[in-house]
């Protein structure tokens, strides 16, 4: 598939949605909350965007730290919309994740973890439910070898299988399976896509690795523009097949980046950053963002000194109009911008210049 060639069908889709994505814009209800509550971690993954290590040059955020901004959330919207995901980090690092979590759901809230399944047994996941969990995000890159490798750690796989057999056998929890695409894997997808899909995962979302962090320095981690391509046709056809009843796994690219000819094609929507728009997050340090991946030169303020609702109401402009990004380059020349608007707010270095765009890249190598 030529990335570059958008059809007429395809067009007015996007032009529909380029209005849909500006009125939510102007309107930019809060449906997630991300609490990086740790940046401790049991594993040294080479992608790490963070550098988390067990032992955490910053602290935990007391719990009572988060809940008091949350509080000055719920007033004003309807918490059965807003889901709340706990991130790190290794979240299941920290020992209070029920206690904080049971805070959560008797006020309204759902709530979730992103987690690399070490520390998730029985037990654990079994305390988790009870107190009102209801998503889960578990990270799988690969088969044995490729995910030892990529995690940092002899045994990662063994442990993160065994807690993705657990969920498998899990009722009443939405959860899925991230897979962070790398040269290394990227060869043994369908191997990985057949052990997934025997185990009964119904979800697998696939992700390519931001070059931020750890990975910055490590080139096995970022694909080339036609593995990249390679990796869109893939999905679509994975997604084909579940459509067409062939499998029973839903796959899905990640949310990063406009994908060009591929738009509505490998996700379940159309590109748009709703960072800003309708996700926001309180930092490890009480910075108040977006999403985690995002420069601190984007924060918009720090719940130690800010109104977090003050905040998300009055601040964010940067993220909600991106017409300042069409001054810098690829953007300023792209024939795409109308569809894209520049791209995700994570992909900005400091001075605002675009540090990597999948589609410009993939179009260049044609």
């Amino acid at each position: 598939m030529d990335i570059g060639h958008i059809g007429l069908r395809q067009r007015l889709q996007l032009e529909v949605f380029r209005q849909m994505r500006h009125n939510q814009a102007r309107l930019h209800p809060l449906r997630q909350l991300f609490w990086e509550c740790t940046m401790r971690c049991n594993l040294h993954c080479r992608h790490c965007g963070s550098d988390c290590k067990a032992t955490a040059l910053h602290p935990d955020m007391p719990a009572d730290d988060f809940l008091r901004a949350v509080d000055s959330v719920r007033p004003h919207v309807n918490p059965h919309e807003v889901m709340i995901v706990i991130t790190g980090g290794e979240p299941l690092m920290r020992d209070d994740l029920a206690d904080v979590g049971r805070v959560l759901h008797d006020r309204g809230f759902s709530w979730g973890i992103v987690t690399n399944g070490w520390l998730l047994d029985e037990v654990r996941l079994r305390e988790l439910l009870a107190a009102g969990m209801t998503s889960l995000t578990i990270s799988l890159d690969g088969l044995r070898d490729d995910h030892d490798w990529m995690r940092g750690r002899q045994g990662s796989f063994d442990r993160t299988w065994r807690a993705i057999t657990l969920l498998c056998r899990t009722r009443g929890l939405t959860w899925d399976v991230d897979t962070c695409v790398n040269r290394r894997n990227f060869p043994h997808l369908d191997e990985m896509r057949q052990a997934l899909e025997s185990a009964g995962v119904g979800r697998w979302r696939l992700l390519t690795v931001f070059p931020m962090g750890r990975a910055a320095s490590d080139p096995d981690m970022i694909v080339t523009g036609d593995e990249f391509r390679a990796l869109l046709d893939y999905i679509d056809r994975q997604r084909t097949d579940f459509r067409d009843g062939r499998t029973t796994m839903l796959c899905y690219y990640g949310c990063e980046g406009f994908l060009g000819a591929y738009e509505g094609k490998t996700r379940n929507h159309f590109f748009h950053c709703d960072a800003g728009i309708s996700v926001a997050s309180v930092l490890i340090d009480g910075s108040i963002s977006a999403c985690s991946s995002i420069r601190a030169d984007y924060h918009q303020g720090n719940i130690y000194r800010d109104d977090l609702w003050t905040v998300w109401q009055n601040g964010f402009k940067p993220y909600r109009d991106h017409t300042w990004m069409r001054r810098l380059e690829p953007c300023a020349d792209c024939k795409m911008w109308r569809y894209c608007e520049g791209g995700g707010m994570h992909q900005r270095d400091e001075g605002g210049q675009l540090m990597l765009c999948r589609y410009h890249d993939a179009t260049i190598q044609l």
